[in-house]
């Protein structure tokens, strides 16, 4: 691993204000980490402890599948035979609330506004164009919980209308050394392959992990549209069709120490590392006809291509427990920065009209450098109360570069305006904000507020076009939580959320994607904010959970695509702030053993959803009604011998403009553990072929039905040996489950 490389050329690319603002903290070197608050056998994941919260807890088992607290609901990934050989994309369809479709985009109820943290931090990995390709090279086999909050509370940053998904990293357990090897092979030459290591002693504990994943994918894309003509009141149709392979390769690497320096006092330093490449190859047809029905238009087109992105990031954490239990005081500083490049060279046969073979190269790139400053006061008050208390630094600097030429094959290529244009976004955003959590008999009670102010600062250097403004905005939360027993208790919850434009949403260049789509930005969009409710009744019989969840959800402001036709067949895709949508439903999730060798889990969401789009030329608001669901059968055969069955489906969903059609996926997985330190493990994904993507756009102006038939069914083979581990450690060691649960203000154990 090349830690000590990537630090050196990352602190060449700090700009000025952060250098200074790191300095002045004295905090490169240190990271996150947090002190046990009760002894524990086995130390759980050190994660973010910055954002826990407080409330009545259902005490279960440690290894329950499920857990919740007052604002988040958390599910092992221990069962899920899936996240042992397939990506973070895959192992996320198997998870109540969360729909993941082809390209691996994530959304939350439906909601693609979705902010992903690891470890309760947020990363750049997940943003931009390209994250749902990210997330679908990431081994699954890294985390060990994912947590959802859909009403997270105002000591998180309101970004993500949706909500927050937390992926919660595996940590070796243990004294000594300790470590596990894994190794997956699949299908169509896929494989991946990971290794962690980790020491603990008294006051040390160092730990290392690393993978690497080569996947490989191919499918058929058709394009078919319908362009009104003003004119003769006739339709101009045109058909495109895409065949295309590609290959990625990607690799990851995180390092991290803690020290304690006294009782009290605990420093931290983490580094990541991730990077990945597709290289891919396709080939399309393209005809187009005039109202008339005239083939007017028609090529033939080649084209190769490469994407690359990394992240580095380090980050560095203080913590210093004060007089009193639960009572500290946490310092997190951190910076990472994200690389994308796109490039690809194409080559158009044109029969309709005749005219020279023609080359074209376009290459994109951008970089994002996302500095980070926290500093959180959390103390204890009289009767079970609790106040957390915090300042937030978040700034990001955004400089994407594209560049296109154009020529005759075997001439020389020009450069290209329309394909040529360097932009730049810098965003501040200041933050102070508290809760308070207090019990009243057989409630607790937790309000919250937070305050933000924003600077956006853009620059089309192109264009020379430059903008800036800036907003004061507060988000307030409530959460309320009712215990009814020992087995059962209502959660209610309310919070506003915010989802931000992104840097290439305020792009105003016009952009070329292939010669009949272009897109282009707008830099005066404005943030869409979501006010959500959610009301939540669970019951808990010792491994029996049962949950249902009404919610409802008013969005403004939110940003969509637009689709329309600037002539010729070609489509601009743009930005806008729809005037409103509405949106509620149920979810009902059931986990539970119907024997001792046989559980299984099932989550439905039926869902209302209503948009006001009259902006895009539709008289009258659009609703629709859509129910998704997930399901899986757990067969534990013999003590060495354990199957999985599963499956998710979901339904017809609204968009602005149209809609996206029903799909789904079978899942099938089988485990056999050969010793207490080896396991095998084979899975098979998309088993009926039945996953794709089909986006259909109606309005009077335009049709268009793209359909998207991606091969994703692969046979995985893998390995999993875990080594060293001896005893029981240091209690002092042991790490409390941070973002994960922490031991609630009644004194109800932690979960």
């Amino acid at each position: 691993m090349q830690f000590p490389r990537q630090q050196r050329r990352l602190s060449m690319t700090i700009p000025p204000r952060r250098a200074a603002l790191l300095a002045a903290t004295g905090l490169a070197a240190l990271s996150t980490a947090a002190f046990a608050q009760t002894p524990s056998a086995t130390p759980p994941a050190k994660k973010d402890t910055s954002n826990q919260v407080q409330g009545v807890t259902i005490t279960a088992p440690a290894s329950q599948d499920m857990r919740t607290s007052i604002d988040r609901r958390s599910y092992s990934l221990g069962k899920d035979l899936q996240a042992t050989t397939g990506s973070v994309a895959d192992m996320l369809r198997n998870v109540p609330s969360v729909q993941v479709d082809v390209q691996g985009n994530v959304s939350l109820r439906g909601d693609a506004n979705v902010t992903i943290m690891i470890d309760g931090k947020p990363s750049g990995m997940f943003k931009g164009d390209n994250r749902g390709q990210v997330l679908q090279q990431i081994p699954a086999n890294q985390f060990e919980r994912v947590e959802v909050m859909t009403n997270p509370s105002a000591a998180f940053s309101p970004e993500g209308t949706a909500g927050i998904i937390n992926l919660i990293t595996k940590q070796q357990r243990g004294v000594g050394m300790t470590g596990s090897v894994r190794g997956n092979f699949g299908s169509e030459g896929r494989k991946n392959a990971s290794v962690s290591l980790a020491q603990n002693t008294k006051n040390l504990t160092v730990s290392a992990d690393a993978g690497w994943r080569r996947d490989k994918a191919k499918g058929e894309i058709v394009d078919e549209r319908e362009r009104l003509d003003p004119t003769s009141g006739a339709y101009a149709t045109s058909r495109q069709k895409v065949n295309f392979t590609s290959r990625g390769q990607s690799h990851n690497a995180r390092a991290s120490i803690d020290y304690d320096l006294d009782k009290r006092t605990r420093v931290s330093a983490e580094a990541r590392y991730n990077d990945m490449r597709y290289d891919s190859a396709s080939g399309s047809s393209f005809e187009g006809k005039t109202p008339a029905g005239v083939p007017n238009v028609r090529f033939q087109r080649l084209s190769d291509g490469a994407m690359k992105r990394s992240v580095a990031g380090l980050s560095g954490d203080l913590r210093r427990k004060l007089s009193g239990d639960d009572h500290e005081f946490t310092l997190n500083a951190s910076i990472e920065r994200t690389r994308n490049s796109q490039g690809g060279l194409a080559e158009t046969f044109s029969q309709l009209p005749i005219i020279p073979t023609a080359l074209e190269n376009v290459r994109t790139s951008d970089e994002l450098v996302q500095t980070r400053l926290k500093a959180e006061y959390k103390r204890p008050l009289a009767d079970g109360a609790r106040l957390v208390a915090g300042y937030e630094l978040q700034l990001n600097d955004n400089d994407y570069d594209n560049y296109g030429a154009r020529g005759p094959k075997g001439g020389v290529l020009v450069v290209d305006t329309a394909l040529t244009n360097r932009f730049q976004f810098d965003q501040a955003v200041n933050a102070v904000y508290a809760t308070y959590s207090r019990p009243i008999g057989d409630w607790t009670v937790m309000p919250g507020l937070r305050v933000e102010q924003v600077t956006i600062d853009t620059n089309q250097i192109t264009s020379r076009l430059t903008d800036s403004y800036d907003y004061l905005r507060a988000y307030p939360s409530l959460h309320l939580q009712y215990k009814v027993d020992d087995l059962r208790q209502v959660n209610a919850s309310y919070s506003r959320r915010i989802q931000r434009p992104s840097a290439q949403d305020l792009n105003p260049y016009r952009i070329f994607q292939d010669p009949y789509s272009y897109r282009q930005g707008d830099p005066r969009l404005k943030p869409q904010v979501t006010d959500a409710f959610e009301v939540a009744y669970q019951v808990r019989k010792g491994f029996n959970y049962y949950l249902g969840t009404l919610y409802w959800r008013e969005a403004r402001d939110g940003v969509t695509d637009v689709v329309r036709d600037i002539g010729d067949g070609v489509l601009l895709t743009t930005k806008a702030n729809l005037a409103k949508s509405r949106s509620g439903g149920l979810e009902l999730v059931a986990n539970a053993r119907l024997s001792p060798k046989l559980s299984y889990t099932i989550s439905g969401n039926t869902a209302w959803t209503e948009i006001g789009a009259t902006d895009l030329g539709f008289p009258d608001k659009r609703s629709a009604w859509t129910v998704s669901g997930y399901a899986a059968l757990n067969i534990q055969a013999t003590p060495k011998d354990f199957l999985q069955i599963s499956g998710f489906a979901t339904g017809k969903r609204l968009t602005p403009q149209g809609y996206k059609a029903p799909t789904g996926m079978l899942l099938l997985g089988y485990r056999h553990k050969f010793n207490d330190r080896l396991s095998g493990v084979v899975t098979v994904q998309d088993a009926l072929k039945t996953f794709g993507d089909k986006t259909v756009i109606n309005t009077p102006a335009l049709k268009n039905r793209r359909d998207m038939d991606l091969d994703l069914r692969a046979v995985f083979v893998g390995f999993t040996y875990g080594f060293g581990g001896q005893g029981v450690p240091n209690p002092r060691r042991a790490r409390e489950p941070a973002f994960d649960f922490q031991t609630t203000p009644g004194g109800v154990g932690p979960m």
